[in-house]
């Protein structure tokens, strides 16, 4: 599976923090035998969000795009919003079962407002911005994310 992983956070963006959440992502993903095509951050700026992932998706050459950070309840949260504007199907399930695990370790977990969607052949998932959440988000629904790429692959 080819992944591309993008880290919205304006402070990561401008280099005033040390982006801790790709990196966990990026580890998580080669250690399943996944080949990660990028690593890249941006601000929390939409525009910008809509654009990398446009670009990653229309490339056509990642069949999965993690996004990491910025689906809180922050001013500058715009992850969600961003990837529905650019999203050809929505899959609420994976966001769904995401919240659902993740309230079994923090109630925190029902805040978060990240989405799963489909844009040409490509799933896009946002985790959230924490390590620490980023893997048990992740995990929770590794059985699943294979088969979901094969069948937009088909």
């Amino acid at each position: 599976m080819r992944v591309a992983v993008l880290t919205i956070s304006d402070s990561v963006a401008r280099d005033e923090r040390i982006d801790l959440s790709g990196p966990a992502v990026v580890q998580r993903c080669r250690e399943l035998g996944w080949e990660v095509t990028s690593s890249l951050k941006c601000s929390d700026d939409p525009g910008q969000v809509r654009s990398h992932l446009r670009q990653l998706a229309d490339s056509r050459r990642v069949d999965l795009i993690l996004t990491t950070g910025g689906t809180g309840l922050g001013p500058r949260d715009n992850t969600p919003e961003a990837t529905l504007d650019v999203a050809e199907k929505v899959i609420p399930g994976l966001a769904e079962e995401m919240r659902r695990k993740g309230a079994e370790l923090t109630p925190n977990a029902v805040l978060s407002r990240g989405v799963a969607v489909v844009r040409n052949v490509s799933l896009i998932l946002n985790l959230p911005g924490s390590p620490k959440a980023v893997k048990e988000c992740l995990e929770c629904i590794l059985p699943v994310l294979p088969h979901a790429v094969n069948l937009l692959t088909e």
